[in-house]
């Protein structure tokens, strides 16, 4: 969220340590943390029959001129009032994503006016908006076909069908937060990673899929988990807590296999195996750009994300408003070094515990506890975010009900 000027997209990548400044550069810009943002996901469905499928121009002739590009090359993609861009994930997913905000009370109330348009648009072509983080309803199908989405689909089906249900079933809810100042770097990154796993556990949503129950608290967690550990696995561990965060995004990031390899065809399948560090080492024909580090980048899909801010990944969509909830608790929990450092202590000792998480949710009971834990200190440090009296009450009510929950151990 913090801009920096303007870098050249183009320049050749010969070395690892070139490659290390880049990302250094355009991952982690640094600088007082002011400002939030939020992304959500979800899926889509006919408000008569939800398990019927939505085809492409139906979902056109709902949007409009907020049509993505990728929807319709012809659209103006006007942003909703509030600024919210219109989006679509490979299964037909719809996202919007907010401008980021100094104020949690004014971002909550501009994307609730944004959610309050584009579920006008869908409602009046009898379409809704689903309220979970998997699709309940239907089995993984594609609406979109892009070169990219072929790569990565024959990427992931190397593994097995977990990519395709990710791909196009899953909606989920990302915050997005300042880096901070240096000196703050490592301890929000650390503390966005840390609380990962109470936080998923407490906000799952996804435990019915495709018509039948999954098993999982987070199926939606579980297929991302399942994906590729290289490009979806966390990449901070309380095993290495003083890791330089800009040394551990680099090492993933030049360790992770290409996804994709774009060209002027439509084939963007690459050599299997070949990492980018591989490529900086001369393994394809030509040398990398930093536009072709960028890309890579966009291809990796970590519970936490440096994008210059920190996108949080984990979390679930949520029904109807509930997606505040989350948003507040993170806010709160990083609203001054003292909540930091508390949460910090709190989550450490289930910090690595994401498939548990993903699966049992709020049943395992070591989760709940720090879930709860968290929600105490997000409560204690509500009052810093100055919220307009209605919303702090909404979220007072939302936050106690989640902590019940916690207490009795809920899926």
């Amino acid at each position: 969220m913090v801009t920096s000027p303007e870098l050249d997209r183009g320049v050749i990548l010969h070395e690892y340590e070139a490659a290390a400044r880049h990302l250094a550069r355009i991952c982690f810009k640094t600088g007082p943390p002011t400002r939030t943002g939020v992304e959500l996901e979800w899926t889509v469905h006919d408000a008569a029959d939800p398990a019927r499928r939505v085809d492409r121009a139906r979902l056109r002739a709902a949007l409009g001129r907020h049509s993505p590009l990728l929807l319709d090359q012809a659209s103006p993609a006007h942003p909703l009032r509030e600024g919210s861009v219109v989006s679509l994930e490979p299964g037909g997913q719809l996202e919007l994503s907010t401008p980021p905000h100094t104020s949690i009370g004014a971002l909550v109330r501009a994307t609730e006016t944004d959610i309050a348009q584009v579920s006008g648009l869908l409602r009046r072509a009898g379409l809704t908006l689903g309220g979970s983080g998997i699709d309940p309803y239907r089995k993984p199908h594609p609406l979109l076909e892009t070169p990219r989405y072929r790569a990565m689909r024959r990427a992931f089906d190397r593994r097995g069908r977990a990519g395709r249900t990710m791909m196009y079933c899953t909606a989920g809810l990302q915050i997005c937060l300042d880096a901070g100042e240096s000196e703050q770097v490592p301890l929000r990154w650390a503390v966005a990673h840390a609380v990962g796993p109470p936080l998923l556990a407490l906000f799952a949503t996804a435990d019915r899929h495709a018509g039948r129950p999954t098993g999982w608290a987070s199926s939606r967690m579980g297929a991302w988990l399942a994906i590729d550990p290289s490009r979806a696995g966390p990449v901070w561990s309380p095993a290495r807590p003083d890791d330089d965060p800009v040394a551990a995004w680099t090492r993933y990031v030049l360790a992770a296999p290409l996804l994709c390899l774009r060209t002027a065809g439509s084939d963007w399948t690459p050599p299997r195996d070949v990492t980018f560090a591989d490529w900086l080492a001369g393994a394809l024909p030509r040398p990398p750009t930093t536009d072709d580090l960028d890309y890579h980048v966009s291809t990796l899909f970590p519970p936490v994300r440096p994008r210059g801010y920190l996108e949080l990944r984990y979390l679930d969509a949520q029904p109807g408003r509930d997606w505040a909830i989350p948003l507040v608790v993170l806010a709160a929990l990083f609203a001054d070094s003292e909540t930091l450092h508390a949460a910090h202590l709190v989550s450490v000792p289930v910090a690595q515990r994401w498939q548990d998480a993903a699966r049992a949710g709020l049943a395992d009971r070591a989760l709940a506890t720090v879930a709860a834990r968290l929600l105490d200190l997000a409560l204690a440090a509500l009052p810093r975010l100055d919220l307009p009296p209605d919303l702090n009450e909404e979220i007072h009510r939302g936050v106690r009900r989640r902590r019940a929950a916690a207490e009795r151990g809920d899926r």
